[in-house]
């Protein structure tokens, strides 16, 4: 059976050049005589690959001297409690922008360890914008600011960081849930605290959870915390404190590299628009579906998409399937389509994704 051009939010795509090299190098990693996910995570080769890998994230994001790699595990759905069991430092209160399905989750979780402060947004949704950072209202000793800059879920994305200095608060940390965009475009690190993201939907395998974290923000652990979740543990031990995922860290390199391979995230950002607007220009011109979100806050790796006549969603998922395109059906709380357009798709899926589209709207239309 040839790969079907795969949509899925996440565990998501991979590069095929990946895949390959990873196939090859199954039985015997550069004569190592053994698999990657045999090797000891302390020994002499996989301390190269993990040394490389990093090496190449902070290349490709530019990632400050200031700040540590973290290689982690539980997912973003961990780092919603990993994240102000390390970032409190004593204080009763942590501020929530909620753009979306993921951040009412954090806000949620973060009320199991402190009084959260709803900044900006609402628990619920429909989420069709990014609340403007002119509208945030901080709370009066707030031990960080929380975004998530890419919902899945709700198709909703960040234009840029917030700028909490210029808003008044150059003192307060901001922490960003990038797990769906990170390595799709630059970070702008002057603005961050701390950027963490799973690995599964833009990076590679599930089970890989990378944490980019500032030094200054080392020392705020809660006693609580558990030493194999606590960044300044963690980063002390080069992310070996405990087994780490080896043969997630392992792919997430080959991506990397391969990302480097195809001009680094300028020129994946650049692919990643051309990409997002051909789905979203189609999408508003064809009078057949239809996406609710406000353009200027449409997110450029997950499209939620509907059919004006919601009758013929089965026999939409039905035939794109027998088409050779997969996992497309929207997130159960939104309803309706979504088309995950990460690194790993080519324009070419794209493509056929909206030559898809066009033929069925002539035919049921």
């Amino acid at each position: 059976m040839s790969r079907v051009w795969n949509f899925s939010p996440g565990p998501a795509a991979l590069p095929e050049d990946v895949l390959r090299q990873a196939a090859a190098e199954m039985l015997d990693w550069h004569g190592a005589g053994m698999s990657v996910m045999e090797m000891s995570h302390r020994g002499k080769e996989f301390t190269s690959i993990i040394e490389q890998a990093e090496a190449d994230l902070r290349e490709l994001l530019a990632i400050p001297d200031n700040f540590h790699v973290l290689f982690m595990q539980g997912g973003a759905i961990a780092e919603n409690a990993i994240v102000p069991l390390n970032l409190l430092g004593g204080k009763k209160t942590a501020d929530y922008v909620v753009s979306g399905s993921w951040t009412v989750k954090s806000f949620k979780e973060a009320q199991r360890y402190c009084t959260p402060h709803l900044a900006a947004g609402a628990l619920g949704g429909p989420f069709l914008a990014v609340p403007p950072a002119p509208t945030f209202r901080f709370s009066a000793d707030p031990a960080y600011v929380f975004i998530c800059s890419n919902e899945t879920i709700d198709g909703v994305e960040y234009a840029g960081m917030p700028d909490l200095a210029a808003l008044g608060r150059p003192d307060v940390p901001l922490v960003a849930d990038v797990s769906s965009h990170i390595l799709s475009r630059p970070l702008d690190w002057s603005r961050l605290g701390l950027a963490f993201g799973g690995a599964q939907k833009n990076v590679g395998p599930a089970g890989l959870t990378l944490v980019i974290v500032r030094d200054d923000l080392l020392d705020r652990a809660s006693p609580l915390c558990p030493s194999a979740f606590e960044f300044k543990t963690v980063a002390a031990h080069r992310s070996m404190y405990n087994t780490p995922p080896t043969y997630a860290i392992y792919i997430a390199g080959l991506v990397f590299q391969w990302l480097k391979r195809q001009g680094g995230v300028a020129a994946i950002e650049a692919a990643n628009i051309a990409k997002a607007r051909l789905l979203y220009d189609y999408i508003d011109a064809s009078g057949f579906y239809e996406n609710h979100v406000q353009p200027e806050y449409r997110s450029r790796m997950n499209a939620p998409f509907f059919l004006k006549d919601e009758t013929l969603n089965d026999s939409f998922l039905t035939e794109a399937r027998a088409a050779g395109l997969a996992q497309l059906k929207g997130h159960k709380s939104v309803g309706g389509m979504r088309a995950s357009l990460y690194n790993a798709m080519p324009i070419e899926g794209v493509a056929a994704l909206v030559d898809f589209m066009k033929e069925f709207s002539r035919r049921h239309g």
